[in-house]
């Protein structure tokens, strides 16, 4: 009888960032400005963490790191992630992953409603292969940043497989990692994202990746503008509470009924 190895770490914090700007209003949490995301990461540093990309992170986990590392990730794809973030985390010496709405390039985030302009134009193919070529990985994030668990299975496969291509043709490069749209995942999204060639994703979770968890389903902790440095390392280490993730589990499958309806009749709820 073999028995398997324990593995040398325990937990692996994730963050995810969005915009590396400051913005006002509701969705004020999803942009954080440049002194703030330098001071948090050289917090983060300070206090012994290895900072790397999600799958540089999950390889080097597998291949028995004992570093303290954290996952840094960027969703969607803002242009201010190339004038902004990639200098902050060469400073920092930091990796990242950055996770492109493919079919929204060069355009605004769609998604984000009447507050889109407010966080300025996503990057372009060109300045996306420019912030491949300073070494940040590339992950998957869709096509049109649709919520997966509620599209029909020819839909599903379009989102998630022609942006993956559209990437590797365009960029040159394999694209192992992919992060849901708004955090929704199910078993099924899950099959289709493994079956479309990517390695691993991640969703949003609010908690510690521990080594029982799933590779498909990794969880990420949110980062705001109000956060210092002090109250992100305090974050992480923590962990956040777990009541709000226990409570988002509970409530999914119903919630997701209440989503499918709402698609039926021609909205989208995210």
């Amino acid at each position: 009888m073999t028995v398997a190895a324990t593995p040398a770490w325990e937990s692996m914090p994730a963050l995810m960032y969005h915009s590396v700007s400051a913005v006002g209003g509701p969705l004020s949490d999803l942009a954080v400005p440049r002194e703030r995301l330098a001071e948090q990461l050289g917090a983060l540093t300070a206090a012994g963490y290895r900072l790397v990309g999600l799958t540089d992170a999950l390889d080097l986990l597998a291949q028995g790191s004992t570093d303290r590392l954290l996952a840094v990730t960027f969703d969607d794809g803002y242009r201010d992630f190339l004038t902004e973030g990639v200098p902050v985390l060469a400073e920092a010496g930091a990796g990242a992953t950055l996770y492109a709405s493919v079919g929204h390039l060069g355009g605004q985030a769609g998604w984000l409603g009447r507050w889109a302009p407010d966080f300025g134009t996503l990057l372009s193919w060109d300045e996306l292969a420019e912030v491949a070529d300073a070494g940040i990985e590339i992950g998957n994030h869709s096509l049109l940043h649709h919520p997966l668990d509620v599209l029909p299975p020819a839909q599903l496969r379009e989102e998630i497989v022609r942006s993956k291509e559209e990437l590797e043709q365009r960029l040159g490069r394999r694209v192992r990692g992919f992060a849901y749209p708004h955090g929704y995942n199910g078993a099924r999204v899950r099959d289709a994202v493994l079956e479309a060639g990517h390695d691993n994703a991640t969703e949003v979770g609010r908690r510690l990746h521990t080594p029982g968890e799933r590779r498909f389903a990794v969880p990420r902790l949110q980062p705001t503008p109000t956060m210092t440095g002090a109250d992100l390392v305090n974050l992480v280490a923590g962990g956040g509470s777990p009541l709000v993730p226990r409570l988002k589990r509970l409530a999914q499958p119903g919630w997701r009924v209440v989503r499918k309806v709402a698609r039926a009749a021609g909205r989208n709820l995210t």
